[in-house]
């Protein structure tokens, strides 16, 4: 489970996207579904990962967030003679955060 407990003290405040970039760059390896949102098929270079906040958003119970995700793929097998390869590549995910537990989940966004 992710917690984005300073991003959640920071809203409604200016520093709220700042703060919620910061966190986002800071979760343990792994933790986005960024996998799923690379177009090559490749490993996530967790050490490459540099949000962007798009957009946020408030409901009664959730924080909503749109973010865009930079990061490498590794193209590893591919017989070259550098291998392995690292691409950079973009995704977009919707982040909602529960505004009672900071509990936040990650998801895919359809763009």
């Amino acid at each position: 489970m992710l917690f984005l407990h300073q991003s959640l003290q920071a809203w409604p405040d200016s520093q709220f996207a700042a703060i919620l970039k910061a966190e986002i760059q800071a979760l343990p390896p792994g933790s986005l579904p960024l996998a799923e949102g690379g177009a090559l098929g490749g490993y996530v270079d967790d050490a490459s990962i540099e949000a962007t906040v798009l957009r946020y958003s408030e409901l009664p119970d959730t924080l909503l967030a749109e973010v865009g995700i930079f990061f490498g793929e590794i193209l590893a097998g591919c017989s070259c003679g550098d291998e392995p390869e690292i691409q950079n590549s973009y995704c977009e995910l919707n982040v909602r955060i529960n505004k009672h537990t900071a509990l936040a989940h990650f998801s895919l966004r359809e763009t």
